[in-house]
């Protein structure tokens, strides 16, 4: 399969973007090998959906741009995962429990967990870590720990910024 002009233009500065942030100091840095081969991965993904999608044998600069979208999630998690396991054990688990809350109070529509739903789900079981996981949070000011009544609830602090490890969209044009 061939690209369109549009497209081969779209790989292009995709990959001249990615291979600038390879070196000592770029964002990439870290995960070097699986960044040198996500634009050669967006591309074959570009030539699935193209086929799959309009049984072309052209990629189309739209095709392109959908798979890009996909390759740089997943290089964004790559370098979640990979920094995660060069994070030490109790930040890791901070970012883990953070995550996870984030992510139940965005699915709850709400700002707060349960000590009860904490008890049950959370993704750190070890008591002792989740403790250190909640204090390091706590302690960010990211998580506040508040009784009400009889229940006691953890707020997520949306002033603060969330322990996350990711790429800087803009820095790949992607919003």
């Amino acid at each position: 399969m061939t690209l369109t002009p549009e497209a081969k233009q779209a790989f292009i500065t995709y990959h001249n973007t990615i291979e600038k942030e390879l070196g000592d100091g770029g964002e990439l840095h870290d995960v070097r090998d699986v960044a040198s081969k996500t634009a050669d991965n967006a591309a074959r993904l570009a030539a699935l959906l193209q086929w799959f999608e309009a049984h072309q044998d052209t990629i189309e600069g739209e095709y392109f741009e959908r798979a890009r979208r996909i390759a740089f999630w997943h290089l964004n998690e790559s370098r979640r995962f990979f920094g995660e396991l060069a994070l030490p054990p109790d930040l890791a688990d901070a970012v883990r429990l953070d995550t996870w809350i984030v992510n139940y109070c965005r699915q709850n529509g709400t700002q707060k967990a349960s000590t009860t739903v904490l008890r049950q789900y959370r993704p750190v079981r070890d008591k002792k870590r989740f403790k250190e996981a909640l204090e390091v949070l706590t302690g960010r000011e990211r998580l506040r720990d508040i009784s009400e009544g009889r229940q006691r609830n953890t707020y997520v602090n949306p002033a603060k910024t969330p322990l996350e490890i990711t790429i800087t969209p803009k820095i790949f044009g992607i919003s």
